[in-house]
């Protein structure tokens, strides 16, 4: 078993907890009220912002030309993504380029935000884009997942159709193939460090939807 199905296997329960999160289930029913995606909008440009620095980090760092060609290119998608989806949700759902810009990280944005910065700031190259895998995979898994499901007219389908898109999972698939490759190369304590950076990632991906969910701002 590959390094990523077994870190993948480890976190099910994870896994588990964002498929059921309200978020996700009310986005796929339509359902979901249009506070808590703005919410999730405005902040995942902000943290689209940071990612792409970390993609373009761990561009600057992969030992090979697949990886330097694959963080490269994923580091223009995810800006790509900033200025196509986001722009169109903002004009969708009212958030003008004022608030955009005026607007706070969240303790939740902020917190997976600045640990990608200090995985990449301090860490090693196999812990960086162990935690940058999670924001690829866990959004094909519940792109894929949410799909079938989704009601239709839908509010949110265009979100949907983004991370349900071929294109996406092959995305993932290459990412997904780097970190197998890193961990088949690396000793035992830089797998462990890798498996605890994919995880925390991870928890990371719930609380951000949690966050956004109950609009969650700064308790003080």
């Amino acid at each position: 078993m590959s390094f990523c199905d077994e870190i993948w296997q480890d976190v099910e329960p994870l896994r588990r907890s964002i498929l059921a999160h309200p978020f996700l289930a009310e986005l796929a029913a339509g359902t979901l009220p249009p506070e808590s995606f703005r919410h999730y909008i405005v902040q995942d440009s902000l943290y689209l912002a940071e990612y792409s620095r970390a993609l373009a980090l761990a561009a600057a760092r992969a030992p090979t030309a697949a990886g330097r060609l694959e963080f490269s290119d994923g580091a223009k998608v995810a800006v790509q993504v900033e200025e196509a989806l986001h722009q169109a949700f903002f004009a969708s759902f009212g958030v003008t380029a004022q608030m955009a810009a005026n607007s706070e990280a969240t303790p939740a944005c902020l917190g997976y935000t600045s640990y990608l910065s200090a995985l990449a700031a301090t860490r090693s190259y196999e812990e960086l884009i162990a935690a940058i895998l999670p924001c690829f995979w866990v959004y094909w898994e519940v792109g894929c997942a949410i799909k079938p499901r989704a009601a239709a007219p839908n509010p949110y389908s265009a979100w949907i159709d983004t991370y349900a898109a071929p294109s996406f999972g092959e995305a993932t698939a290459r990412v997904r193939a780097l970190v197998d490759e890193a961990a088949s190369n690396a000793g035992t304590g830089t797998r462990r460090a890798m498996a605890d950076a994919f995880r925390i990632a991870t928890r990371f991906e719930w609380m951000f939807w949690d966050s956004a969910y109950h609009r969650a701002t700064w308790p003080i």
